[in-house]
């Protein structure tokens, strides 16, 4: 039976030995459209996170794609066309159940503009990267890499801890949300700047903010007080980030590590411009979006200004993802970019051997089923620190939210090897119920992004979209549940595409079969796309692992 949700009384959280499917695999897939919602920032739109990002375009649409999942047979796929279904065609019982496209417009038209006039006509919607794939579990899946990037800080620039070192960052929202408790988790004071009262409270009340402070000078107190005690500290402040952190750099502060998780992809649904309060910028995402895109560049610019000057006095200053260099840029801050991406900062060498963001939900909404596939973790990667310093740390403080969910940074043949594990103890009945496994969109092949995922690649092939469409059509061949293709980014146009998969452990043997193929011919995409820029992890990995890299000199 599903769950009540507090937090959204209307979309309950799904769960139970009951299906309305007539397969596990079409009951997963329905189950985690119901999760996404039930985790989501304003499921009442269908927005699960990021101001646009659907599960579904509409609710005829929601509504139709909760029909065809009842009713699939086994040997039929279901078409999803940007959020709407669009046919449900008869393949066979290897084929995905789901394939989608969510958000792909043409090269030429792919910008901004284009993008909101056909969200504006019904004819498309921005699927996020897990939202419109139903993969998103809610703040978990972002704590751990917002985790995992301050821990590469910590060991690069602090002896391996945080410990006394001061965070500065801003937006609380459905991805910056995890910020607080990420910082906390690795002992830093971290100072989160939120624009919107509400979504301060919410974090607090779900444990993730120790406090909310009444005004800087208040906050800035608390964070001198926990850094000298050592002691990790997350608190929130109400103001606006591009008035902030100028007034921060200005009393001549200097934190230990800058970044910054606001809506500044979107200028008209998401930031919040400086000097303007939420009712007019709802006002005016009606009546003048062209006003709110111009006062949010300028007001991204002072923002981004500030995070220069800390730069330049030493913090370690990184852009989270969220594009907002690319619009200070366009704001007229002509170096945006000596602040580093992430991805190719921190994370590189690990998306380079294919480790990145695994996850699983348990289909039965039981959490016990979590805590032993945690258990079987900790017995199956002893070695893996990265892996179990976050197992073990996840347990302690990670609340779930709606289906119990984990995620851990895995790479090649570990993935398949956990699932197959896994879905071995579905079939002995030492689970609750089948386990959906899947990963996020930043992932080594599954994405390609100059700006965030594929900035300053080796061999210069930032922009090369040609990576996710073969590892989706990969996941096709092999068979995996579900298959997406996505694409959008700042502005919801033209900066990204993606692919996402999703397959469902329901313990037969056909499973088994889903799951060796389409994870390990995944991760093994992933470490050849890596190869074939010439990155030597990637090409270390490919000797030890035995993966099939075709090599030529041309």
């Amino acid at each position: 039976m599903p769950k009540a949700n507090p937090r959204h009384p209307d979309f309950p959280i799904p769960g139970g030995p009951e299906l309305r499917a007539r397969t596990w695999r079409a009951e997963g897939l329905l189950r985690l459209l119901e999760n996404v919602l039930s985790v989501g920032e304003a499921p009442e739109r269908l927005v699960v996170y990021a101001a646009l990002g659907k599960a579904a375009r509409s609710w005829p649409a929601h509504q139709a794609i909760v029909k065809s999942l009842t009713e699939i047979e086994e040997d039929e796929t279901l078409i999803i066309q940007s959020g709407k279904p669009v046919g449900l065609l008869k393949t066979h019982p290897g084929a995905p159940m789901v394939i989608m496209a969510n958000c792909n417009i043409v090269g030429q038209w792919a910008k901004a503009e284009v993008f909101y006039e056909l969200e504006r006509k019904g004819l498309i919607c921005w699927g996020g990267l897990t939202a419109g794939a139903w993969q998103y579990i809610g703040s978990q899946g972002v704590i751990q890499g917002t985790y995992e990037i301050f821990m590469r800080i910590a060991e690069r620039r602090f002896g391996g801890t945080l410990a006394g070192r001061f965070i500065l960052t801003a937006g609380l929202g459905g991805m910056g949300g995890s910020q607080p408790l990420a910082g906390r988790m690795a002992g830093a004071a971290i100072l989160c700047v939120e624009v919107d009262p509400a979504r301060a409270e919410m974090r607090r009340e779900i444990g993730f903010l120790d406090a909310i402070a009444p005004d800087l000078e208040s906050a800035l107190a608390m964070i001198d007080a926990a850094r000298a005690e050592g002691k990790a500290l997350s608190v929130a402040l109400i103001g606006n980030a591009a008035e902030i952190y100028p007034e921060i750099a200005r009393r001549g502060i200097t934190p230990d590590i800058v970044t910054d998780q606001t809506s500044a992809h979107d200028l008209v649904y998401g930031y919040i411009p400086a000097g303007y309060d939420l009712a007019r910028v709802q006002r005016l995402r009606a009546q003048n979006p062209e006003e709110l895109i111009e006062a949010g560049r300028a007001s991204i610019a002072q923002h981004v200004q500030a995070m220069l000057a800390f730069q330049s006095r030493g913090a370690e200053v990184f852009d989270n993802g969220n594009l907002i260099r690319t619009q200070a840029q366009q704001g007229g801050v002509a170096n945006a970019f000596d602040i580093p991406i992430f991805t190719e900062a921190y994370l590189r060498p690990l998306f380079a051997r294919a480790i990145g963001p695994f996850r699983w939900m348990a289909l039965s909404g039981e959490e016990e089923d979590i805590r032993r596939i945690d258990d079987l973790v900790l017995a199956m990667f002893p070695d893996d620190r990265i892996v179990t310093n976050w197992i073990r740390l996840a347990r302690e403080n990670v609340p779930f939210e709606g289906l119990p969910a984990r995620i851990a940074w895995l790479g090649h043949g570990a993935r398949t090897d956990l699932a197959l594990a896994v879905n071995r103890m579905v079939a002995e009945g030492k689970l609750a119920g089948p386990v959906a496994f899947s990963r996020d969109h930043l992932d080594a092949g599954g994405m390609a992004h100059p700006n965030i995922m594929t900035e300053n690649m080796r061999d210069g092939s930032d922009a090369i979209a040609d990576w996710p469409l073969l590892d989706a059509m990969t996941l096709c061949a092999s068979g995996a549940d579900l298959v997406t293709v996505h694409s959008g980014g700042g502005g919801y146009a033209g900066y990204m595409t993606s692919a996402g998969v999703t397959i469902v452990a329901e313990g037969s043997a056909s499973a088994e079969d889903r799951l060796r193929r389409a994870l390990s011919n995944d991760t093994a995409l992933g470490v050849i796309r890596y190869a074939d820029a010439g990155y030597p992890e990637a090409l270390d990995e490919v000797a030890r692992k035995g993966i099939g890299h075709v090599r030529c000199a041309g």
